[in-house]
């Protein structure tokens, strides 16, 4: 027996068939792919977890404010700074096209209005002014004589006065002695305060009012510079007429006129210490 004769050779080892290769790859190819997918699934949600534990904002409650940390609790501009300028453009509004608080500050319409009487005063019915443009609204209201009305000082319009309507437009004017004739016509004044024998300011005209002006006159004749001294004033000044007094204080002029801080840190005081002794109660809300 040769070498070449002894060695069995063994039979040859079985291969599987192509289409059992194919269906095993599929099926090893699809458990790679779900259990990719699953572990992509587990860190967006993982992902998404940290992401609202992070950035989420706990409610602000009284008990857990303190517990905030400082720069988690919202800043009181973030808080009240849409409060503040509703609130700042509300005020400007009325203030602007309604009414306005003002103090008088002399007696020139003594009885009628007081030193210290404290007013509002309705702008609405006269065409306020369009701030920064220099517009006016329409004006809903005329001016008739006998009016209190408080316009704007002709010679600084900075200053706003506040006097009684003697004529109108067109109107003839004449005062002998402090007897105001309008038109021909004797006209009586029960407001008007003479304390003094007539003077030369009671002495005026004839004349004619200007169309669109007016003749303003103090009740308080013997003490107030009006129209006798500066002139017409044209309606166009006019900014409103007084409503009601809201507070009157006694205090004499120079308290309430321009003055150092001072001044009027010292008056402030006044007023608080003197405020039920000195405040005219049976003044508040009277109405004109």
């Amino acid at each position: 027996m040769s070498l070449f004769e002894s060695i069995e050779v063994p039979a040859a080892t079985k291969l599987p068939e192509p289409a059992e290769v194919s269906e095993s790859a599929t099926r090893l190819a699809k458990q790679v792919e779900s259990a990719r997918r699953f572990e992509a699934a587990t860190r967006v949600e993982q992902s998404t977890e940290f992401a609202e534990h992070a950035f989420q904002t706990p409610a602000v409650t009284p008990d857990n404010r303190s517990a905030l940390p400082h720069a988690a609790r919202p800043s009181f501009w973030h808080r009240y700074w849409r409060r503040l300028i509703i609130s700042a453009v509300f005020v400007l509004g009325l203030r602007t096209f309604v009414g306005e608080a003002s103090v008088v500050p002399t007696g020139s319409m003594e009885r009628t209005v007081l030193v210290g009487d404290h007013i509002l005063v309705d702008k609405l019915l006269y065409g306020p002014e369009v701030p920064l443009v220099n517009w006016r609204l329409p004006r809903l209201k005329s001016i008739h004589r006998g009016d209190v009305v408080v316009f704007r000082y002709p010679k600084d319009p900075s200053q706003a006065f506040i006097k009684r309507v003697a004529a109108v437009g067109g109107d003839h004017l004449e005062m002998r002695d402090g007897v105001v004739y309008l038109n021909s016509r004797r006209i009586a004044e029960p407001f008007a305060v003479h304390k003094g024998r007539p003077g030369p300011s009671e002495q005026v005209g004839p004349l004619v009012v200007p169309p669109n002006c007016l003749f303003v006159m103090g009740d308080n004749r013997d003490n107030s510079s009006d129209s006798r001294d500066w002139g017409f004033v044209p309606t166009g000044n006019v900014i409103g007429e007084p409503m009601f007094i809201y507070w009157s204080y006694d205090a004499p002029t120079a308290d309430w006129l321009e003055k150092g801080f001072t001044q009027q840190l010292a008056f402030d005081a006044s007023i608080a210490g003197h405020f039920f002794r000195r405040t005219r109660w049976s003044r508040t809300g009277l109405r004109f």
